[in-house]
């Protein structure tokens, strides 16, 4: 992404700068939003609005949160938000394209693909080959991303065709009001491009399921639907049927071959406001428009999509702005705190922005080479490092009370009671003795409490980010989580609890891992 300073996304980016194009879109375009704790609680009532204000009074995150996932529809977004809250912390953008002037105490980051986001924050009293305080997440999500030519018609109506992305429980997207979200690339006037995220809000799309009349059999043999030809969202009847004059007049100049119905990229050039031939690509996900929010007979659930994995993601993003926002937070560290944010997890990050590309370490060795100033020594990198720490920080599976027995009988997370720490012999997680000792090390010191969880020997297990980064270049790491439950549905839960519990326990990492750390030496000549 080019390098535009103090532009606040939603935003454009330049492919070229150009002056006109600020004019051509109002600034309502791409000015900052404010965090909105009262537009996001206002629809659980007046006892939760207070509910939520009262913890906020007592430093929880959770409005916050909230607030981020309604903002936070796709990836894209997500990042976009994590890159305008860093902005108003003082954090300053970088570019990865140029060279960068770093200095001890200071904050930065930059984006990459405007889906992934490496963000840190410079000791004081820094110097090359100390290690770097990392904490890693995810900002994709399963989900139906429009294919290259959705448009479709099947029986006089108007079909979106879409992919299927990562491992969804995709029967949780029937009967949902849904909608779309994204990017798209725009022509200038002027022969150069811009991107542009969007978003409908709007209930634009449905997947119907079938009437039970037509599916005898579907409660006692399964919901068992074909992804492929199934999992087609409806966007409208026949377009002459519900398009307005000016639409038809529109849309005649367009191809009846085109790649999207017309009337879908009608809505995406209301939406951004302006012509639909200036529309050259579109990157869009189907997306639920159902608010996050809390609930539960205490409020003390949160209701939401993406919880997996924007709930780590901001806990992690708070944790570093708060641990550095005030003068002297720096003075004593001589570590480097720092965040990544990647997409693509749940498609095993083999992408360039994804955690299998080497982006978090080819920027530490930019750091270290940047803050080396006339230092001569060996192997700064190797020796940065080795005495670096991960956490890899993806949800957990909490216990869920009608099938308790997925769980093995003596690692049951449960909600509210703390981050969960992952174990797997066969490093399906990173953790491991000494990682788990010095993570839990945190806990106690500050009364925080923890989990462990382990899959049973007869299921298979998941994986996260944790191994593909703990090997790519010999760092130590833990893999943990927060517990939750519907994981991978269109509409997950988790605990309001954990939330808090989360942030506190990365925020405790940044400001006394350096301190916990150097008490245990593994591998010295004592044996």
């Amino acid at each position: 992404m080019a390098a535009i300073t103090r532009l606040h996304p939603p935003s454009l980016f330049f492919l070229k700068s150009s002056s006109s194009l600020i004019t051509r879109f109002p600034s309502s375009l791409y000015s900052p939003r404010p965090l909105r704790t009262l537009s996001t609680t206002a629809i659980l009532g007046s006892n939760a609005q207070s509910q939520v204000s009262t913890v906020e009074a007592h430093g929880s995150i959770v409005g916050d949160l909230l607030d981020y996932l309604n903002e936070s529809w796709t990836h894209f977004h997500a990042t976009a938000e994590a890159k305008r809250q860093l902005i108003d912390a003082g954090f300053h953008l970088l570019n990865e394209n140029d060279e960068w002037d770093l200095k001890p105490g200071g904050r930065y980051f930059f984006t990459r693909n405007m889906s992934c986001l490496v963000a840190f924050a410079v000791g004081e009293k820094y110097s090359a080959g100390n290690g770097f305080h990392v904490i890693a997440a995810h900002t994709d999500s399963p989900c139906l991303k429009l294919k290259p030519r959705s448009a479709s018609t099947k029986s006089g109506c108007l079909m979106i065709n879409v992919q299927t992305y990562g491992g969804g429980l995709w029967h949780t997207w029937f009967d949902r009001d849904l909608s779309v979200a994204g990017r798209v690339i725009l022509r200038d006037g002027n022969g150069s491009f811009i991107q542009k995220l969007v978003k409908v809000k709007r209930p634009l799309l449905r997947i119907p399921t079938l009437a039970i009349h037509l599916d005898r059999t579907v409660n006692k043999d399964g919901f068992k639907p074909n992804v492929e030809t199934h999992l087609i969202p409806l966007l409208a009847s026949k377009l002459e049927e519900t398009a307005s004059s000016e639409t038809k007049e529109k849309s005649t100049t367009t191809s009846t071959k085109a790649a999207h119905h017309p009337l879908l990229m009608q809505a995406l050039s209301d939406e951004i406001n302006c012509n639909v031939d200036d529309i050259v690509s579109i990157e869009l996900n189907v997306c639920d428009t159902q608010p996050s929010c809390l609930g539960g007979g205490n409020n003390e659930f949160i209701f939401s999509g993406r919880l997996d994995n924007l709930a780590s993601s901001y806990c992690a993003l708070r944790a570093l702005i708060d641990s550095c926002k005030s003068p002297g937070d720096l003075a004593s560290e001589h570590a480097i705190r720092m965040v990544a944010l990647f997409d693509n997890e749940e498609v095993g990050s083999g992408s360039i922005q994804g955690a299998g590309a080497p982006t978090m370490f080819q920027a530490m060795r930019r750091i270290i080479s940047c803050l080396a100033e006339k230092y001569v020594g060996e192997c700064s990198f190797e020796r940065a490092v080795r005495q670096s720490f991960l956490v890899s920080a993806d949800m957990a599976h909490g216990v869920h009370p009608n099938f308790m027995d997925k769980h093995e009988e003596y690692h049951r997370p449960e909600m509210q009671k703390g981050l969960v720490i992952k174990h797997n012999a066969n490093q399906r997680y990173a953790t491991s003795g000494v990682t788990s000792f010095l993570f839990q090390e945190i806990g106690k010191i500050h009364n925080l409490p923890t989990q462990e969880f382990v899959v049973r020997n007869d299921m298979g297990c998941g994986s996260t980010i944790g191994p593909i980064l703990a090997s790519g270049a010999g760092i130590r790491t833990v893999d943990c989580g927060i517990a939750q439950l519907s994981m991978h549905s269109v509409r997950e839960i988790c605990g309001k609890e954990d939330i808090d519990i989360a942030y506190k326990y990365f925020k405790a990492f940044y400001q006394t891992f350096s301190s916990i750390d150097r008490k245990l030496i593994v591998d010295s000549l004592a044996l």
